[in-house]
């Protein structure tokens, strides 16, 4: 990909920020000039509002991927070497001895209507004990604890104590599969598994422990399993010896616990690749850098005050809520709130009602779930009361122009921020967001790289392409959060991320993006998803832009079909958003796109169906509509938020072929 990417749409719709939210901003203006003069002191500043136990006396080395021989060796960063602390304590205890034990740490809302409510207090007495029994059950510095559990405040106890006794936590999302488990136990040598005995699903108890039993067969290097009660399962399969319940483990334990600090590029934990295309990897994310990063980010980014009520709707698996529901916000001492269940369950205004009930200031959420929102309330949910919200958020992929914009108004009432942030499991944090109190904000862009922070968009050759031209986008330099390597395989790391420009020192992303003549980034979507259609090289994002910009469309997935003629060819799948005949639906949309974008980019096909494949953090898996449309056979789909998705869109398609071959 290069810059003979097509640029397909311009917005120009702009807003500033509110003159009332401007004035009280955490940052002003000031923030990416004070950055620029020295980005290595900018970060210290951040690390500052950390509690050291001993101070670091580097602050930061590089060693680059290229060599002075013109070899290739996988890079090396170090942040705040000779440094040490510990995660948990800036996360908790440091609160509770400054007062505010009393504060709330999390509002939990389970599926089921149960709701906890704990203070940092709680917190710190909880993870003590789980602190505890780790030590018990033999877990020490370094050691690899996988985490298989549902949005329960257990995950995050469990998470902290972890990072607080030093070892090393790599969390599995819920629905994954056992094999996806058993993966991820086996490549980190994991020596615990923490699980429940079952997770509520949209309003059903579902067994859990036998497919984490599968996963944990033949183990070498796990030496226990500690079980969560969620459910109430009656027959919980059992293994005496290696099974533990973790009331009869951790309730008992002392509710004090005196803490270890640890090495600021001490490993905090592995987060995998989700494994749609591939091996999964491995990403190492170490200790004072990444807390530095998510705490000042969180706290600049959300523009975090003391009387919040912030909810990141993440799974906590998933390195969004990693970052931003629990180090980011803890290491703030925020409020927030904890959800298990998914957004239509028993409602679909569930997740209105918990904003109205517990007065949620920020939101934080996926375009995925605001367009499926916009199918739901396409005038707006109505009888609920979303006064509280002051700020939005966006995160998981690029949002659609006219998402964003009924996001605003519908649920930001036309007035709130709504920071739209780019980053990866890879960079740890934020790396291009708003800053609501400074940045005048543009529906779809993710705006430009935060201070001390630089991203570009070049060619195949790495160099800056033109304005209003895509490109690869790719970081130039490093940041505190970035991942160091790829578990058991640095390698891989290398020849991810760091060889391809290597002679430029620049990280490739795997995205595509194009940038405007201010310098705003607008994400094109996974450099893969690029359709080429008879030598034009089209964007999948803003083709789904431009379908989701008509009214009578809510969600919208794009991608690629082999073509006999043009070699690829354009097949849009579409959610409406009201009651409409599909054949009428489809003529409508490709004289919209063409007027919108032009002719070369209307779909060959446009096929109506009632939801589109989606992860559960929140992207559209649009290499699964390619198969399909294809013909392929499907691959992983354990990441899935609804696994019946793509069946029932196989049989749209098949139906919708069958009706052409009888007309024809």
């Amino acid at each position: 990909m290069s810059s003979d990417i097509r640029e397909l749409l311009v917005e120009t719709r702009r807003f500033p920020p509110p003159a009332g939210f401007a004035a009280t901003a955490n940052v002003d203006e000031s923030v990416w000039a004070d950055a620029a003069v020295d980005p290595i002191a900018f970060w210290e500043r951040a690390a500052h509002r950390l509690d050291w136990h001993e101070p670091w006396h580097t602050a930061h080395t590089w060693e680059p991927a290229l060599q002075p021989d013109g070899s290739l060796q996988p890079p090396n960063a170090e942040w705040f070497a000779g440094g040490r602390l510990n995660v948990a304590v800036n996360c908790v205890d440091r609160h509770v001895a400054s007062g505010a034990g009393d504060k709330v740490a999390y509002h939990f809302e389970g599926e089921p209507g149960d709701t906890r409510t704990i203070t940092y207090a709680d917190l710190q007495r909880e993870v003590a004990k789980a602190a505890h029994a780790l030590t018990e059950l033999g877990i020490g510095p370094g050691d690899r604890v996988v985490v298989y559990l549902p949005v329960i405040p257990e995950t995050a106890i469990i998470t902290l104590a972890i990072a607080r006794v030093g070892a090393v936590h790599s969390l599995v999302f819920g629905g994954f599969s056992a094999e996806a488990l058993r993966f991820r136990i086996e490549d980190t040598g994991a020596k615990l598994l923490v699980t429940s005995d079952g997770q509520f699903r949209r309003g059903k108890a579902v067994p859990v422990k036998a497919q984490s039993d599968e996963a944990a067969a033949g183990q070498e290097s796990l030496e226990h399993v500690l079980v969560v009660r969620r459910t109430g399962e009656t027959d919980v399969p059992w293994t005496e010896g290696r099974d533990v319940w973790w009331h009869d483990v951790v309730e008992r334990q002392p509710e004090v616990h005196e803490a270890e600090y640890f090495d600021s590029e001490h490993p905090l934990f592995i987060i995998y690749t989700s494994g749609t295309t591939g091996k999964p990897k491995g990403l190492v994310h170490t200790s004072g850098g990444y807390l530095t990063q998510a705490s000042w980010s969180h706290w600049a980014i959300f523009d975090a005050k003391p009387d919040d009520i912030y909810w990141c709707t993440a799974d906590l698996a998933w390195v969004t809520a990693h970052t931003y529901a629990l180090y980011g916000p803890l290491s703030n001492g925020t409020t927030q709130v904890m959800y298990e269940g998914t957004p239509d369950t028993p409602r679909r205004g569930r997740h209105f009602e918990i904003i109205e009930k517990l007065g949620v200031t920020t939101y934080y959420t996926a375009p995925t779930l605001i367009r499926t929102y916009m199918t739901w309330f396409p005038d707006g949910p109505s009888g609920y009361d979303l006064s509280s919200i002051r700020l939005l958020g966006s995160v998981g992929e690029a949002i659609n122009p006219e998402a964003w914009m009924w996001f605003r108004e519908h649920i930001g009432a036309g007035t709130a921020p709504i920071v739209d942030t780019w980053w990866q499991s890879e960079t740890g944090a934020a790396i291009m967001a708003p800053l609501p109190g400074v940045t005048t904000l543009k529906p779809g862009s993710a705006s430009r790289a935060l201070p001390a922070l630089t991203t570009r968009i070049v060619d195949e050759n790495g160099a800056d392409v033109a304005p209003g031209a895509g490109g690869y986008l790719v970081i130039d330099g490093t940041w505190p959060a970035m991942a160091r390597t790829v578990w058991g395989n640095p390698q891989r790391y290398l020849d991810s991320y760091w060889a391809r420009f290597a002679d430029r020192g620049y990280y490739l992303a795997g995205d595509g993006a194009k940038a405007d003549a201010e310098g705003d980034v607008w994400l094109l979507g996974r450099t893969d998803d690029v359709i080429n259609v008879s030598g034009h090289r089209l964007s999948t994002i803003e083709i789904e832009s431009a379908l989701v910009a008509h009214p009578l469309v809510g969600e919208a997935g794009v991608t690629r079909a082999t073509d006999a003629t043009t070699g690829e060819a354009i097949v849009a799948f579409v959610v409406p958003s009201r009651d409409v005949e599909p054949e009428d639906l489809a003529a409508t949309l490709r004289s919209h796109i063409a007027r919108e974008i032009g002719p070369v980019a209307k779909p060959r096909d446009i096929i109506v169906v009632a939801d589109l494949p989606k992860t559960r953090s929140g992207k559209i898996m649009r290499r699964l509509l390619g198969d399909i449309i294809d013909g392929r056979e499907l691959g992983d789909t354990t990441s899935l938020q609804d696994p019946s998705v793509p069946a029932a869109i196989a049989r749209t398609v098949a139906g919708q072929r069958g009706r052409k071959q009888s007309q024809q």
